[in-house]
């Protein structure tokens, strides 16, 4: 059964709420032009170095921090990398590691500028990525009667979490390992969409936030299980749009494969998702 109700602040929302300014509230904060980002990827928070190799880990850090950028609808140009190295990571980790940044670096053609290096007990890795976008999408412009969805399938990262939280294997191509981005879908799409975000902290969570922002409630319109709901880091987007663009923006996501999941109605109201925070 669905369950409502109001969030209280943690210590993320506590902390963001003290330095909130006109730029802060999108994945991305745009500044004269130009779209910040940044995101922190750190070892015991975010992964385990046993589950990953040095590559995988390098991947999945420029992916998650990119994933911003393509959120915005915004094509990332440079990006800066502040790392703790830990003692026992050897001179071929570190190798795989940077080749792991630069694939993903090149195959969204964004460039390497510069960052910060220290010796540490842990491997934390922090992103900054700088891009532009000739229409940047926003978490807030949703109206009444929009509906709300989300793209691809939600639940195999929490699924593979938990399996590895259990010393089990998981599929080389899991997305908990490699997520798996829709730039093109947010390029073709962003006439059509009035707010979108990436799901970073679970379906539940990030829905919360969205109407927040808005000011609105919602009607759900297909049930969504917790397997689902509360599964983070999957990095699809969640969008609002006019019901009138329903037909176009499914016929875009066919044309790329991908699944469009319309699960709820914005509304008048305050209620909201049960989720808990991924982070406190």
């Amino acid at each position: 059964m669905l369950q409502f109700y109001m969030i209280k602040r943690d210590k993320e929302s506590y902390f963001i709420d003290k330095i909130s300014n006109k730029f802060i509230g999108d994945d991305a904060a745009v500044v004269d032009g130009y779209i910040y980002s940044v995101d922190a990827f750190f070892e015991d928070t975010h992964f385990k170095r046993e589950w990953m190799s040095p590559r995988q880990i390098g991947r999945k850090a420029m992916l998650v921090n990119i994933s911003d950028a393509v959120a915005m609808n915004a094509k990332p140009k440079y990006c800066l990398i502040s790392i703790s190295i830990p003692k026992d990571m050897t001179e071929n980790d570190i190798d795989e590691l940077i080749d792991g940044f630069n694939s993903v670096a090149k195959e969204f053609d964004c460039q390497i500028i510069g960052g910060d290096t220290i010796g540490g007990e842990k491997l934390h890795i922090s992103i900054t990525i700088i891009s532009q976008s000739k229409d940047p999408l926003y978490r807030k412009g949703l109206e009444i009667g929009d509906l709300l969805a989300f793209t691809g399938s939600i639940g195999e990262s929490k699924r593979d979490l938990e399996k590895l939280l259990f010393g089990e294997k998981i599929a080389i191509d899991s997305k908990f390992y490699e997520p798996k981005l829709r730039a093109s879908f947010v390029a073709k799409a962003r006439e059509y969409i009035h707010v979108g975000m990436d799901i970073s902290d679970g379906l539940f969570c990030d829905t919360n936030k969205l109407l927040d922002i808005n000011k609105y409630g919602f009607k759900i319109l297909k049930d969504i299980n917790d397997d689902v709901g509360l599964s983070g880091e999957e990095y699809e987007m969640l969008i609002g749009f006019n019901k009138e663009n329903k037909i176009e923006l499914e016929k875009i996501a066919k044309s790329l494969n991908i699944t469009l999941n319309i699960f709820a109605e914005v509304k008048n109201g305050d209620n909201r998702f049960k989720c808990y925070s991924h982070h406190f």
